[in-house]
């Protein structure tokens, strides 16, 4: 219970403030209690947020599954069905900010500081998300093989880590990238995730 408290102090402080200005203390002070108190469960924040994002991940891959389109579905246009599958896994992750920033930080911020073994049990936790996952495409993409659809979805990792900050500037960046001149530099995350998915899937289908 105490674990997940703290855990639940963390994603509301991540709703109201970038994660780089949440400290351990800064959680203990929104439940009232000391930061010692939180040590004796995670030894850093890094660790917190790793545990907070294998529970947001679990959380949208049970969310996932009953919004994509039952598998077997018969299609007329199976690039139709694929746009449906890609438009509702990047709808749905845009849909969770908290796990998107948190997956973004993942190898240059949450990974450093960290004991090897929490970085286990999280890796160890993750990987049986990302099966999950290719699972879950691979039944609904049949033309897709069980290895392509392993290798769509540990890129798909790469892109969200990449794309999310782009999507999400700071104000200094939002502010300078107003220039017109700038528009290109405007990214919107989901339908260009989803467009980049679409085309992985088109390429994996043909090797």
């Amino acid at each position: 219970m105490r674990r997940q408290a703290m855990l639940e102090a963390a994603q509301e402080l991540l709703g109201e403030m970038p994660a780089a200005e949440i400290s351990l203390r800064e959680i203990a002070r929104r439940l009232g209690g000391s930061k010692s108190g939180i040590v004796r469960y995670y030894e850093t924040r890094e660790a917190l947020f790793l545990e907070l994002l294998q529970r947001a991940r679990q959380e949208w891959l049970d969310e996932l599954e009953r919004r994509l389109p039952p598998p077997g579905r018969a299609a007329d246009d199976a690039e139709a069905l694929v746009r449906e599958i890609t438009d509702v896994w990047a709808g749905s992750l845009a849909e969770r900010p908290v796990l998107c920033e948190l997956w973004s930080m993942l190898s240059a911020v949450l990974e450093r500081n960290a004991s090897p073994e929490s970085i286990r049990a999280f890796k160890l936790g993750n990987r049986a998300q990302l099966d999950r996952l290719a699972y879950l495409v691979a039944q609904r993409v049949p033309r897709l093989s069980a290895a392509a659809a392993d290798e769509l979805v540990n890129t798909s990792v790469v892109v969200i880590v990449g794309l999310w900050p782009f999507a999400n500037p700071t104000p200094a960046v939002r502010e300078a990238i107003d220039d017109p001149r700038l528009a290109a530099s405007h990214v919107d995350f989901a339908p260009v995730l989803s467009r980049t998915l679409q085309v992985f899937i088109s390429g994996l289908s043909a090797t």
